[in-house]
């Protein structure tokens, strides 16, 4: 009898490329990723979103612990088949204030910045091309949010896992601080009927 096991690897290898799942990841800051998360999982072809910290030194920060130097961003897994690099971005830019270098919204301070995080040269390209659309539209005003190199990403978990699917989890309280912190009312301001909400 044949070794079911090498017939089962012979056969695996004969699927074509496009039946293999794909799944690429993009991490992104917009302010507090309670919201975040709540905006890119409503998202065609985004298949997970996990709040954390990057951009920072110190190693496994934490909410109520130490977070300095780190952005408070989300990690995005989707699928590229469905939903492009450049579309998240151009959904990415329509859900920030690209112009507030204090942080976003009501809340303020370095970990609330928004910025891109880019994980090689073309998803560079592709950032800069979306912000500089951006700064076309707005001729007028300073585009702050900056573009930077990915460095390790680090999800919450823990005695702080609570955080994540916050707006699942809490929702009244979750709606309760989006309205009162303020967000759909600026996005609004800025991004007219370009917003997603």
């Amino acid at each position: 009898m044949k070794n079911p096991l090498a017939i089962m690897t012979i056969a695996a290898s004969l699927v074509p490329l496009s039946f293999h799942a794909v799944a690429d990841k993009a991490t992104l800051a917009g302010g507090c990723f309670w919201c975040m998360e709540s905006d890119f999982e409503q998202l065609e072809g985004v298949t997970d979103v996990i709040s954390g910290f990057t951009g920072g030194d110190l190693k496994n920060p934490t909410y109520n612990g130490n977070h300095d130097g780190h952005y408070e961003a989300v990690e995005i897994t989707y699928d590229p088949s469905k939903i492009s690099y450049k579309a998240l971005l151009d959904y990415y830019w329509v859900n920030i204030d690209p112009f507030d270098d204090q942080g976003q919204f009501c809340d303020k301070g370095s970990s609330y910045l928004s910025a891109i995080f880019v994980a090689n040269s073309e998803e560079r390209q592709i950032a800069e091309q979306t912000k500089r659309a951006v700064e076309k539209q707005f001729p007028n005003q300073k585009v702050v949010t900056p573009i930077l190199a990915s460095s390790i990403f680090y999800p919450i978990k823990g005695d702080e896992i609570y955080h994540q699917d916050f707006y699942k989890k809490s929702p009244l309280r979750y709606k309760v601080y989006r309205w009162n912190c303020g967000r759909d009312a600026r996005l609004k301001e800025v991004w007219g009927d370009k917003v997603t909400h």
